[in-house]
């Protein structure tokens, strides 16, 4: 199946929206505005109405918004991070938590996050004004309560997005039309988590599910039970508060909790109704392969942000596996369309995880890559080579008669420093390149494993402890990894297989000492095995309280990226807790937004 990215493309050009108050459109019309109010009446209404759909879709496809930027967001984890320790005021700095209120990409994930909004906005407002929406009876109202299902859908994972990253922010449901309009103060975060589930209610009960022939690029039913699912966790959970208790973690009262986690049983139990989403029939390495090679599959991947271009320009396109993912050095000498692009690698790993995942579990050397691709010189194609220590000439390695690169020993040592993320790879994309960086990858935002560990997770917080451990088991049996229960979990779970989770005062950053903290040690483990680098592990040791402990943990014990010279990892050191759980609001929004009366906790205004 072909993607229809260039369909958001051409729908944002043709139906132009105001933006937020940080972007100055509200002065002209330019010539390409089609005019909402008339767009949406006549014979081509039903298709206009798609396009202002598509035009929200089309915000999260820029390499300023989820192409790139978002890459730096979740990091860093326990699992990974950004390589090169100098300040440079976005990536890094996020990354290594020195991070200032001038930070560029932090600015432009605000702007991001609420043009989608107000778009969605705009988009809810005008489809509802249509006779045939109104009209329960007309043939166009299934479809039209399907467009507003999908900017409702939109709507609430962008504010789901501005509550992990910035706490309390401003927030509203109807589009801004003039400057004064679009300045909002803070609004408590409960209150806009009460709208993002109405949003995904709404969602799921007016979308269909989805079947062999959908794109995950829409959204179906799935995907807004399975954001729904992840929205109830993570307000189950840990989160820094501002307008209240400013510079705490907070976690809701046990009787909230359990309310919380039982709705997402219900969810999960609709999925086991619904009956078609499932694991990747060709499992987990050809699961990662797809995304890479562009195949789109609507069974375990349930929503895709799409990225295509025609031409490779950056405008609409991603790099998937190319600032993440599998090095390649660039070649030089031949065509364009005879080899692969480059991959910069601006990602590192924490090289002890690859070690954590046993020898036959499939999703260890997919997720992980100990290899990388060099320029042969002689032969003038791409080489696959282990990261090994090799003779290196002005930082690039040294390369033999034969254009073989030379170790520096022999036998060669393993430079484990240098180990990637690999679950996007220029060598699982159809060769040739349009543009050395710039690729047309998706990013898979849900997918259906995630939904079998967000309901295990649940019913162990519930009581039913065995159902926990059967769900987790389905993951883990599908990776070929061996199955786990409470009568061989410290053979997993414990040192020497994996670190023990101690904290600095030698307390356990997990009880295990009964049956529901030993699912939850193993889960903390499995969601790391499963999901690397997907952007979920940090805000899962949020919501669980233990960011800053973990990162202690395996900062410390990272010798491989930390040493007496260098420390590459500096993640551990850096984090404070009561304040890098969030991100400062932009100094600009601050200077513009007079509403906005208090910055994040730690940050100065």
């Amino acid at each position: 199946m072909r993607k229809n990215k260039f369909i958001y493309a051409f729908g944002a050009a043709a139906l132009l929206f105001m933006n937020t108050a940080c972007q100055d459109f509200f002065t002209e019309k330019p010539d390409s505005y089609l005019d909402q109010e008339s767009a949406l009446e006549g014979p081509k209404a039903i298709n206009h109405a798609n396009m202002l759909v598509l035009g929200i879709y089309d915000v999260l496809a820029k390499q300023e918004h989820y192409g790139q930027y978002e890459m730096a967001m979740p990091t860093s984890d326990d699992m990974y991070f950004i390589k090169g320790t100098n300040s440079d005021d976005s990536r890094r700095d996020i990354s290594h938590y020195t991070i200032r209120t001038t930070n560029t990409w932090i600015k432009y994930m605000w702007q991001y996050k609420y043009q989608g909004i107000d778009r969605a906005n705009a988009t809810i407002t005008a489809i509802e004004a249509m006779e045939a929406f109104k009209n329960e009876s007309d043939p166009d109202n299934k479809t039209l309560r399907g467009y507003v299902s999908e900017a409702k859908f939109l709507r609430a994972f962008l504010a789901f997005d501005l509550i992990k990253y910035w706490g309390d922010v401003p927030f509203k449901t109807e589009a801004s039309d003039d400057y004064q309009g679009a300045y909002q103060p803070r609004k408590d975060r409960e209150l806009i988590y009460d709208q993002i589930i109405d949003d995904l209610n709404y969602a799921k009960e007016n979308l269909d599910w989805a079947t062999a022939s959908s794109s995950p690029e829409r959204i179906t039913q799935g995907a807004a039970r399975a954001l729904l699912m992840r929205v109830y966790l993570q307000r189950a959970g840990y989160s820094l508060g501002v307008l209240k208790n400013t510079g705490k973690l907070t976690i809701p009262s046990d009787d909230t909790r359990k309310t919380y986690f039982n709705a997402v049983i219900k969810e999960w139990e609709a999925f086991q109704q619904g009956g078609y989403h499932n694991f990747y029939d060709g499992g987990y390495k050809e699961l990662f392969k797809s995304f890479s090679a562009g195949t789109l599959n609507s069974k375990e991947s349930l929503w895709e942000i799409a990225f295509f271009t025609v031409s490779g320009d950056k405008e609409d396109a991603g790099t998937w596996g190319t600032y993440i993912g599998q090095r390649v050095d660039a070649s030089s000498g031949v065509s364009s369309t005879e080899v692969m692009g480059r991959a910069n690698a601006f990602f590192q790993v924490v090289p002890a995880w690859y070690d954590f995942y046993e020898d036959q579990d499939a999703r260890r050397d997919v997720a992980i890559s100990t290899t990388f691709y060099y320029w042969n010189k002689v032969k003038k194609e791409h080489t696959e080579a282990p990261y090994y220590k090799y003779k290196m000439t002005s930082g690039v390695e040294d390369q033999d008669a034969n254009g073989d690169l030379i170790p520096t020993k022999n036998p060669p040592v393993v430079n484990r420093a240098n180990y990637t993320p690999g679950k996007w790879r220029r060598e699982w994309m159809p060769i040739g390149y349009k543009d050395p960086n710039n690729v047309d990858v998706n990013y898979c935002v849900l997918r259906y494993a995630d939904v079998v560990l967000m309901a295990a997770e649940a019913y162990n917080e519930t009581g039913n402890t065995g159902e926990a451990w059967n769900l987790l088991n389905e993951v883990r049996r599908r990776a070929g990894a061996t199955e786990i229960n409470s009568s061989n979990y410290a053979e997993f779970y414990k040192a020497p297989k994996v670190y023990d989770l101690v904290a600095e005062d030698g307390s356990m950053i997990i009880d295990d000492s009964n049956e529901a903290g030993k699912f939850r040690t193993a889960l903390y483990w499995e969601r790391g095995l499963e999901l690397a680098f997907e952007g979920q592990r940090k805000y899962d040791l949020i919501r669980w309280g233990i960011l800053d402990k973990v990162l202690k943990v395996f900062g410390k014990q990272d010798t491989d990226h930390n040493t007496a010279k260098a420390d590459a990892y500096p993640a551990y050191k850096n984090f404070v807790s009561g304040q890098h759980e969030l991100f400062p609001i932009p100094l600009e929004e601050l200077q513009i937004n007079n509403k906005i009366t208090d910055q994040n906790p730690g940050y100065t205004r």
